[in-house]
């Protein structure tokens, strides 16, 4: 079981099992199990939204108990709340595995999107402290609006009066 904090200080336990694989399904319309086939762990990530309502699912039981809506538990979710609820819910899926192979290739996959995603905070990390970035929207800028930076001259036709 893994533990992440939302932003209103409450923790919540996030616990895969079949009866939480069943809720998401049910109230999420999300086929947990889909993992196994790679593209669930990039739609999470991707779409905060639905992580949450995912999680929020998982997490249903503790939030009947403690009387928190799906309006109030998204209304604490923002920031490091999210990325911590996204670590939980995805390492929970992978010790979920029934087979010890897929286990382990799963978290390989986990493991391999996290170097991915850091080397693309990484990379536009160094182009913003480079002033590359900067540098590429002013070479797109010129570009759409000629390059000399003068306004076209007017022809006849469009002359103003």
């Amino acid at each position: 079981m893994k533990t992440f904090t939302d932003n209103a200080k409450r923790s919540w336990d996030v616990e895969i099992n079949v009866a939480a694989i069943k809720r998401v399904r049910d109230l999420a319309q999300v086929d947990l199990l889909e993992i196994v086939e790679g593209k669930l762990i990039e739609r999470l990530i991707r779409d905060p939204i639905l992580l949450c309502d995912v999680v929020y699912a998982a997490c249903r039981p503790q939030t009947e108990q403690r009387g928190v809506s799906d309006e109030e538990f998204g209304r604490a979710m923002a920031g490091d709340a999210i990325e911590h609820a996204t670590a939980a819910l995805l390492e929970e899926l992978v010790s979920f595995c029934p087979s010890p192979r897929d286990r382990k290739n799963l978290g390989r996959v986990l493991e391999a999107t996290n170097r991915v995603m850091e080397k693309a905070r990484d990379l536009i990390e160094q182009r913003l402290q480079s002033g590359q970035l900067e540098k590429m929207v002013d070479q797109a800028l010129a570009s759409a609006t000629g390059s000399s930076g003068n306004a076209p001259a007017f022809s006849e036709s469009t002359r103003p009066p």
